[in-house]
């Protein structure tokens, strides 16, 4: 069974919540990446995903900072946890970004698309 530490992303974006969400937003985008972390000090605080700045752009709501969009004290799994694991939280929260801990601290985020690769591994593309 993967461990979510063998496949999540470790290069983290991160932000304060005091941080404007077109930053943010702008950040996510040059970094290719479907979510930030909110941090307050070394803190996980809350999460930004796509979804939320999309719920912000439908409000017309869009020049404030992060703080009212982000999920706060967001589900997070440890990264000596399966992927297995991580994909039942995922399914049952309804979420596709869950950050990953390593001593109680953020060490990276795993997606589903991240957990999808896992599943899939072994599988070739039709036509391959």
């Amino acid at each position: 069974m993967s461990l979510v530490g063998d496949v999540m992303s470790r290069n983290l974006l991160t932000v304060e919540q005091s941080t404007a969400l077109v930053d943010a937003a702008a950040s996510m985008t040059r970094r290719r990446v479907g979510a930030v972390l909110v941090m307050e000090g070394e803190r996980l605080i809350g999460i930004v995903t796509e979804r939320d700045v999309l719920r912000a752009v439908a409000s017309g709501d869009i020049g404030g900072d992060v703080a009212p969009w982000m999920t706060r004290h967001p589900e997070t799994v440890d990264a000596d946890e399966s992927t297995q694991q991580a994909g039942v939280v995922m399914i049952h929260g309804g979420f596709r970004h869950l950050p990953v801990l390593e001593g109680g601290r953020p060490a990276g985020i795993v997606s589903i698309r991240d957990l999808m690769r896992v599943a899939l591994e072994d599988v070739s593309p039709r036509g391959v």
